[in-house]
């Protein structure tokens, strides 16, 4: 396994994997000492992410492999799914799996989702719109979401 550390808007995202692909990105509060050089295998995972928040990508395609249960996978590969500037319900994403009534163990799988941003568990909100449930913090996910707008709002004094 190997680290490497990569700034963004949002703190420090810290990026783990292997030859088999990304294991896991998450973000840091406190600045993690880091090398200037990143590992080979995660080269790649490091230039989208730096790609992704200045604004030139909008789909990852950098191998992933995250640890988890057959559900978790189930719903992080539903996450995957969900457009660049979109949302979508808990309550939908449930009945995308195939069982509404599992909105609560799909919510769970979500909190769970071990790579950040990448996994797009950011784009699920709450059946009315509304900001719910970010392990990140809410205000990373009100800045995520504002970020992936494709209409940016247009200021009205320059």
């Amino acid at each position: 396994m190997v680290t490497a550390f990569v700034k963004t808007p949002l703190g420090m995202a810290k990026i783990e994997g292997d030859s088999k692909g990304v294991t896991s990105i998450c973000v840091l509060d406190d600045i993690e000492e880091t090398s200037s050089e990143n590992p080979q295998e995660l080269t790649e995972a490091v230039r989208q992410l730096q790609e992704y928040f200045n604004g030139n990508l909008k789909n990852f395609t950098f191998d992933l492999n995250p640890k988890g249960t057959e559900f978790q996978k189930k719903v992080w590969g539903a996450l995957l799914k969900i457009p660049f500037g979109k949302t979508i319900s808990y309550l939908d994403l449930s009945k995308k799996l195939g069982d509404p009534k599992a909105i609560r163990a799909v919510a769970a799988a979500n909190g769970k989702n071990p790579i950040w941003i990448v996994i797009p568990c950011h784009r699920v909100v709450g059946s009315k719109g509304e900001m719910v449930g970010y392990a990140g913090g809410i205000h990373r996910k009100k800045w995520l979401l504002n970020h992936e707008r494709s209409e940016k709002q247009q200021s009205l004094f320059p």
